[in-house]
């Protein structure tokens, strides 16, 4: 690998540009799904190949191949760097790089089980019987099963003299029970939505998560959601558990402080950021109990946005977002925090694969947990009058990323600090600094989930990217909630 990678930057170093990077990445992945115990997602595939980034009188270049021959890898190099030197002619100012210690490194994710020795059709034969399991409750008619694993090695060269190995296993799966009766649909999913839970894992996790021992439970629960009364309009405390503050977070605070966002990069695609540079440092973006990070480090957990290195070479760290409710801190790149006068990048430049160019990712984002011993059964019995809401089912937020609107699979009442009768149809909006501002309790380390998504789209061509999100239940003020769906 280190012979392919010297061959695309010395090519780039003489066809003039003054910084190079390459990256080879050799990737595996396997999709499996039933549906009603038949087979519905069957897919193993790989893919091996190499990206060179360089940088050419001050403007970017980016091209890729699958052919690793000397001569593929020097076209490729060399088309990058005309690339390059046809941005340069179009930008508005040159881009500056901030200085970054050159790392030589080897790192791997945690992994006791590789998932790809466990054979397909054990994989199967633990989804058939969630699914058998599920559709054994009377009233279910539908169920759906997953599991997803993933193997992505990196090698990392740059002109600087980098030299990073890195390889990371993930592990996902979880299901979903649908029940339709007349014209309602409801659903109840396990251990959350859009396709479960996901970590840099190996199989272990798919013993971890217990799919099979929830399964009946879940499906009883989405049955009954039929017969739920709708969930009332008007303001009242919520509740919400890991997995949807979690989303919560992904949504109202990790894409708003995207720096290429918030410099307008991404304002054609998917929108810009009401976090402008004149908030840094002074808006209060939510009550002293919020405090967030972007931690890529591998002691935050085995997240989706945890690594060593980034795809431009900075080491991970741990970068304060919002501390006791003040806003502190953008994800960034060494081009980007080079803009706004950053002393070092953030740590946050990744690509989805060898043929897209790195652009800046969401790492972990999390909300930390209290610091006051609180349990989930405190927090609901601190709770007078309100909602709990649980696993997310739809959401919607501005291009801004500043009014939203978000609705969950399931909502209990919650009565002079009870949980009561379950609510179908549960919503809830809001302005995200209003929303933020309104917690007034959060649990602690021991309700604290790292959640993973594994989707998270950005970039034109578009790039799916897995990223992670921790949190603990938490409680809001009067926040408006129903009215996103019909009764």
């Amino acid at each position: 690998m280190k012979q392919i990678a010297e061959w695309a930057l010395a090519m780039a170093v003489a066809r003039g540009a003054s910084h190079a990077e390459a990256r080879i990445v050799d990737e595996r992945w396997r999709a499996l799904g039933t549906r009603n115990g038949r087979v519905a997602v069957a897919s193993d595939g790989e893919s091996l190949g190499l990206g060179v980034r360089v940088l050419c009188h001050g403007g970017w270049g980016f091209a890729a191949t699958q052919e690793l021959t000397k001569a593929g890898v020097e076209r490729a190099a060399a088309l990058a760097v005309e690339i390059a030197k046809a941005s340069a002619r179009v930008q508005s100012e040159p881009v500056v790089l901030l200085p970054e210690p050159a790392a030589v490194a080897k790192w791997s994710s945690p992994c006791e089980i590789n998932p790809f020795a466990v054979s397909i059709e054990e994989n199967f034969a633990l989804l058939r019987k969630i699914d058998a399991a599920l559709t054994a409750v009377e009233g279910v008619t539908l169920a759906e099963t997953s599991m997803t694993f993933r193997r992505y090695e990196q090698w990392f060269y740059s002109t600087e003299g980098a030299a990073i190995h890195q390889t990371r296993t993930t592990t996902g799966a979880g299901f979903a029970a649908h029940a339709f009766e007349g014209d309602s649909i409801q659903t109840r999913s396990y251990p959350n939505s859009f396709g479960g839970q996901y970590q840099n894992k190996g199989y272990e996790l798919v013993a971890e998560l217990k799919l099979l021992e929830n399964a009946e439970r879940v499906a009883r629960e989405c049955v009954a959601l039929l017969k739920a009364p709708q969930c009332p309009e008007g303001r009242r405390d919520l509740v919400l558990d890991s997995s949807q503050l979690g989303l919560q977070i992904h949504e109202s605070i990790g894409h708003p402080i995207e720096l290429d966002r918030v410099l307008g990069y991404e304002a054609n695609f998917a929108g810009t950021s009401f976090l402008t540079l004149d908030k840094l440092h002074t808006l209060r973006y939510g009550s002293e109990l919020v405090n967030v990070v972007a931690d890529a480090r591998a002691e935050h957990g085995p997240g989706l946005g945890t690594f060593a290195y980034d795809d431009e070479g900075v080491a991970a760290q741990c970068v304060p977002i919002i501390t006791q409710g003040r806003f502190e801190g953008y994800l960034s790149s060494r081009d980007t925090a080079a803009k706004i006068g950053r002393a070092r990048s953030g740590g946050h430049m990744r690509a989805e694969g060898w043929a897209r160019v790195p652009i800046v990712r969401m790492s972990n984002v999390s909300i930390l947990p209290g610091e006051k011993p609180l349990s989930f059964d405190e927090l609901i019995a601190g709770t007078d009058d309100g909602i709990y809401m649980e696993t997310n089912r739809s959401w919607s937020i501005d291009d801004k990323r500043y009014n939203f609107q978000f609705g969950c699979e399931a909502g209990w009442e919650i009565k002079g600090g009870k949980l009561g009768r379950m609510l179908r149809n549960p919503s809830y909006s809001g302005i995200t600094t209003e929303f933020w501002n309104s917690m007034e309790a959060i649990c602690d380390r021991r309700e604290w989930t790292l959640w993973g998504t594994p989707n998270c789209g950005k970039g034109q061509p578009e790039q799916g990217m897995g990223t992670g999100h921790g949190a603990s239940p938490a409680r809001f003020r009067q926040v408006k909630v129903g009215g996103a769906y019909g009764s």
